[in-house]
């Protein structure tokens, strides 16, 4: 039977985040393994850095030991940490051998911290217990020869080893998997060669990462971090203008089969595009670097106005874009906007998702969290919140990291993006593949 901790799982999230984002693996759990300090330094010697997490009677504590247990006598910076309401709080003591910590021999020490399993008791000092705001459940002895010392009662004591979360075996992967993917929208083809590149157009409110999320597409196609769009994040925005973004590859130059469609960003009562200015993109009317008026949509007639849009023209799959912080103050009058657009896109049969950008400033999430970004507790929460207030699906909401402020790429970010990008190019595929036939007859 698996031995398994007694965190919960954003215990166990909120401890992995406040380390730099680790790895846990249970090595030694008193309960399961006997409540012995020779059992731990087995369980525990040469495996690297580990967390100590103690369960007393109202607390849950411990200690983070930075080396691995390799002799008796070497010292081993420590720092203990105890659990609050909305945080960690740490405690830094100095180093300390595990012989010294886990009392071995004897805990006749002037130590900051001993754990003596055997008799089930943690010795701590007055002022690092007030510094890590325990509660604490005090033994009744009151043999121990420093006043200032204070004797915790523990009903439960796991050690976990820590490691990177990307380390070598997980970035071999990573790089294979990239590799993978940009091969496979390289060598994308849409449904029934019916037009040459699919049409992808990026809705949402002003500063949620339309124009950053096109620059971080090309960024990762190109090889290199580019800033071709400006990007904005006051109330008036940046994009003003419909713009529609052809990606070559690099090297070869070739143009990649998708194009991304940047528009104005959506804003309350008179602000953002006029709703029949969507409309008209949606169905092909607008040509690329047309001019919004907020006041006013286009006519035909207009220099940007297509008269007879073709098939390659049309909008084939719709992306709104949302800040994953903010997604849930959305306005009023921003949310009945956003289902007004979405009534239309039903109309014209247009597969549509929604893209949660800035996943990487969400609380408790590290780089590391990006290899299975979609089973973290709170990306879960944010996407039932979208869920739930959108009505989009859950397979329908993705998540990226875009590239703001970096210098060089970085293979993990570049996984989210381009898992995304395939998976617009499956919806497209999936509107290509439902048009009426006679709605297919021209298709370049």
């Amino acid at each position: 039977m698996a031995v398994t901790t007694c965190l919960t799982e954003m215990q166990e999230k909120k401890l992995q985040s406040c380390f730099g984002g680790k790895r846990f693996t249970l090595l030694y759990k008193a309960s399961v393994h006997d409540f012995s300090g020779h059992n731990v330094y087995k369980r525990c010697n040469n495996q690297g850095p580990t967390v100590m997490v103690i369960y007393s009677g109202h607390d849950i504590f411990g200690a983070y030991i930075k080396d691995s247990y390799q002799e008796y006598g070497e010292k081993i910076p420590i720092v203990l940490f105890a659990f609050q309401k909305n945080e960690i709080s740490e405690c830094k003591i100095g180093a300390y051998s595990p012989s010294t910590f886990l009392c071995l021999y004897n805990e006749d020490n002037c130590s900051e911290f001993l754990l003596n399993l055997d008799g089930k008791k943690v010795t701590m000092k007055l002022d690092a217990i007030e510094k890590l705001q325990l509660k604490g459940q005090v033994s009744n002895e009151r043999h121990q020869k420093h006043q200032k010392d204070q004797i915790i009662s523990i009903k439960e004591c796991e050690v976990f080893r820590c490691e990177d979360l990307l380390d070598k075996r997980n970035m071999e992967e990573i790089t294979q998997l990239h590799k993978s993917l940009l091969f496979d929208i390289k060598s994308y083809r849409p449904y029934r060669d019916l037009v040459r590149q699919i049409r992808i157009l990026l809705l949402g409110p002003t500063g949620a990462g339309k124009s950053s999320f096109f620059n971080s597409v090309k960024s990762v196609f190109r090889g290199h971090v580019t800033h071709q769009a400006l990007v904005g994040s006051d109330a008036a925005g940046v994009s003003d203008k419909y713009r529609v973004y052809s990606i070559k590859d690099a090297g070869h130059y070739n143009s990649l089969p998708f194009i991304l469609c940047d528009s104005m960003g959506l804003g309350e009562e008179d602000k953002g595009p006029c709703m029949d200015d969507i409309v008209y993109i949606l169905k092909g009317h607008i040509s690329d670097r047309y001019q919004f008026n907020p006041m006013k949509p286009i006519t035909p007639g207009h220099s940007n106005y297509i008269e007879n849009p073709l098939l390659k023209d049309r909008i084939h799959c719709a992306v709104f874009v949302f800040n994953i912080n903010s997604v849930e103050h959305l306005s009023y009058e921003m949310m009945a906007k956003i289902k007004k657009i979405r009534r239309e896109l039903i109309k014209c049969g247009i597969i549509h998702v929604v893209l949660l950008t800035h996943v990487d400033s969400l609380d408790l999430i590290t780089k590391g969290d990006f290899i299975d970004i979609y089973r973290c507790t709170p990306v879960k929460c944010k996407l039932q919140m979208v869920h739930k207030e959108l009505g989009f699906a859950l397979s329908d909401i993705l998540v990226v990291s875009n590239y703001t402020s970096e210098w060089e790429l970085e293979p993990v970010k570049d996984l989210l993006i381009l898992s995304a990008l395939r998976q617009m190019l499956w919806a497209a595929d999936d509107f290509l593949e439902d048009l009426p036939p006679e709605k297919t007859e021209k298709k370049k």
